[in-house]
C-alpha cells in the first residue's frame, strides 16, 4: 500500500488535490487513472468517486484551490473542478438500474461497493483511497488487478452488454489498447448481444462517442477486425463491413495528408456503400463539417484512384484536388491512388495564390462582372502550369482575357 500511495500522491494534480479533500467525505481514485497506474502507463484524467455529495464536494474544492466548480448534473451527482492546472472530475457513489435496454439509468447515492459493482468491466472496478489512512489502498472486490495483469476484459454480470450497449464497442477498445481479450462468458454474452441488436437500443451520438474512441486508437485496425469477428460491424449497420487493411491504409494516408484519423477510418468504414450508409452517418450526430468531410472522403476517395491514373498537368491536379477534405486524399491513397500528384498537391500546388485580385481589374478599367471571375481561373491555371509567374505577368494575362471576354 505504501507503494501505492506514493505513486498516487506523485500523479499530476494530486499534490494540490490530496490537501484540499481533507475534512470532505471519502474520496477515491477510479476509473482509467486507476488501470494506468496499476499498469505503470500515463494518465492525464482525474476520476473521483465521492462517497456523498459530490457536487458539494466540488463547490468546496472549488472555493478552496480558488477556482470553480462546472458541469454540475444533479441527476447523475456529477461536478467538475478545474483551479489552475487541474482538472478533476467528481461524482458521488451509486447504484443504478436501466429500466429498459440502451436507456440512461436511473441512479442513487449508494457506497463504493456498489458504486463499483455497476460498472462495466473488472478491469474498471477498482478504486485507490484518497482520504486519509485510505490513501493508497486498492480497493478490488472484483478481482480487476488479476484481470489487467492477464489481459482479460470481464463483465460483472450476465445483462451487462443489454444494459448498456454502447459497452461491447468499449469492450473492443480495452481489447486493442490494452493487448487484451475476453474472456469466454464475456464473448459470448457480446456475441449474444450483438446477434439480439442491443445496439440499435442506443442513440446515435452515444455510438458515435464510443466508435470514434475506437477509431483513435493507434491499433484501430485491430480492433475493426475485432469488430467484424464479433458481427459488430453488421450489428451498427448491415451495410457495415469493417476492413482492417483499408483502415489500416487509411491510417497511413492521414499521417502523410494531415487528415483527422478517425475521420479517414469512419470514411472508410462508409466507402463500401456510402449512399446506403448516409442516414447511419446522419443518426451518429457528427458536428456538420465532420460529418460533410466523412461522406466526401467515402464518395470520393475511391473515385480519385481512377482520375489521378491518367498523366495531368499540375492545374489539372488542383482543380481536382482543392477543394477535397484532407480525410477524401487519405482514402485515396489507401485505395492505391499514387501519390505523386497527391504530394505534389499538398507540398507545392494547395496553397498557390495569384498575386492580382480582381479589384486590380476594375481598376485598371474592366466592368465589373463574370468576365473577372474567368480571369482570374484561367490566369491562376497558367501559372500553375509555369506558363506566367510574378505580379506584372499575370496582371497583363488576366486583363487580356478579361477584356476578351468581355468583349466577346
Amino acid at each position: 500500500m505504501t507503494d501505492l500511495a506514493e505513486r498516487v500522491r506523485a500523479l499530476p494534480g494530486l499534490d494540490v488535490l490530496l490537501p484540499a479533500l481533507e475534512g470532505l467525505p471519502p474520496a477515491y481514485l477510479v476509473g482509467g487513472a486507476v488501470r494506468d497506474l496499476l499498469r505503470g502507463a500515463d494518465s492525464v484524467d482525474l476520476d473521483v468517486a465521492i462517497e456523498g455529495d459530490a457536487i458539494g464536494a466540488a463547490r468546496a474544492l472549488a472555493e478552496r484551490l480558488g477556482g470553480e466548480a462546472a458541469k454540475e448534473h444533479d441527476r447523475f451527482g456529477t461536478a467538475t473542478v478545474r483551479a489552475g492546472e487541474l482538472a478533476a472530475d467528481l461524482a458521488t457513489t451509486r447504484r443504478e438500474r436501466y429500466e429498459h435496454p440502451g436507456a440512461l439509468p436511473l441512479v442513487e447515492p449508494a457506497p463504493l461497493a456498489d458504486d463499483l459493482a455497476r460498472r462495466d468491466f473488472t478491469i474498471n472496478a477498482m478504486a485507490l483511497g484518497l482520504s486519509g489512512d485510505d490513501l493508497g489502498r486498492l480497493h478490488d472486490p472484483h478481482g480487476g488487478s488479476d484481470d489487467l495483469d492477464a489481459g482479460v476484459v470481464r463483465i460483472l454480470h450476465h445483462r451487462s452488454f443489454l444494459d448498456d450497449p454502447t459497452r461491447l464497442l468499449r469492450a473492443v477498445r480495452y481489447e486493442t489498447r490494452l493487448d487484451a481479450r475476453m474472456d469466454d462468458e464475456t464473448e459470448a454474452r457480446a456475441r449474444e448481444a450483438a446477434q439480439e441488436g442491443a445496439l440499435a437500443t442506443v442513440s446515435g451520438p452515444r455510438i458515435r462517442d464510443e466508435l470514434m474512441d475506437l477509431l483513435r486508437e493507434q491499433e484501430a485496425p485491430t480492433g475493426l477486425a475485432r469488430l467484424g469477428d464479433l458481427g459488430l460491424d453488421r450489428a451498427l449497420d448491415p451495410a457495415l463491413a469493417a476492413d482492417p487493411e483499408l483502415a489500416a491504409a487509411a491510417a497511413l494516408g492521414s499521417a502523410e495528408t494531415g487528415a483527422e484519423r478517425d475521420l479517414a477510418a469512419l470514411a472508410a468504414l462508409v466507402s463500401k456503400a456510402p449512399d446506403e450508409l448516409e442516414p447511419w452517418v446522419e443518426r451518429l450526430g457528427l458536428g456538420r463539417s465532420d460529418r460533410e468531410r466523412v461522406l466526401a472522403a467515402a464518395r470520393q476517395g475511391p473515385e480519385l484512384v481512377r482520375a489521378l491514373g491518367a498523366e495531368l498537368p499540375p492545374s489539372a491536379a488542383h482543380a481536382l484536388l482543392r477543394c477535397e477534405p484532407p480525410e477524401t486524399l487519405a482514402l485515396a491513397l489507401a485505395y492505391g491512388a499514387p501519390p505523386e500528384p497527391i504530394h505534389r498537391f499538398l507540398a507545392d500546388l494547395r496553397d498557390v495564390r495569384l498575386e492580382v485580385t480582381g479589384d486590380d481589374l476594375v481598376e485598371a478599367g474592366v466592368e465589373p462582372g463574370p468576365a473577372i471571375g474567368r480571369a482570374l481561373e484561367e490566369t491562376l491555371r497558367r501559372k500553375l502550369d509555369g506558363e506566367v509567374s510574378g505580379r506584372e505577368e499575370e496582371l497583363a494575362l488576366a486583363l487580356e482575357i478579361a477584356r476578351r471576354e468581355a468583349a466577346g
